[in-house]
């Protein structure tokens, strides 16, 4: 099942996360240094904080969580045959995740994602590419004498 995502900025992530635990009875299903994000159920709702204290109360972006990879290309091809502009992030490390994704920007200037999560990511990885992350895996692997096998085997998971 597919969930809405809303990503808010906030000013304490503290605070935050003690509110939105209590406001959906829920605790946080990923933690990290200045974010956290939510699994909500009841509503279906995936709630992600970013500590931004220039820009606390604003919506940082909101999208669509999607369970697999055929999901996002589905979407990705309905909106392109609609003529919307896609821009595609294949295999990117964010929000402490690997993820495949897409952008697409409404007519007043919101960001809106489409996105599957493939498999938590150590917040070291956050940024990097796929082609960085099979460099620093092979040049792990080579060093440990094993054979570089990469990410490309990994699991969706929920993250």
């Amino acid at each position: 099942m597919s969930r809405l995502q809303l990503a808010l900025n906030v000013d304490d992530i503290d605070a935050a996360v003690d509110f939105y635990a209590t406001l959906f009875d829920t605790p946080p299903a990923k933690r990290r240094p200045g974010y956290a994000n939510f699994a909500v159920e009841n509503p279906p709702l995936k709630l992600v904080l970013f500590e931004n204290a220039g820009a606390t109360g604003t919506l940082n972006h909101v999208g669509v969580e999607r369970m697999s990879m055929e999901e996002v290309q589905a979407e990705a091809d309905r909106l392109e045959a609609a003529g919307l502009t896609l821009d595609v992030e294949g295999d990117v490390v964010c929000c402490y995740a690997r993820q495949d994704k897409h952008w697409v920007t409404g007519p007043d200037g919101q960001r809106w994602e489409n996105y599957v999560v493939l498999a938590d990511a150590h917040p070291e990885l956050e940024g990097r590419s796929e082609e960085e992350l099979t460099q620093l895996e092979c040049a792990a692997d080579e060093a440990a004498g094993g054979c570089c096998s990469g990410f490309q085997n990994a699991e969706p998971q929920n993250t």
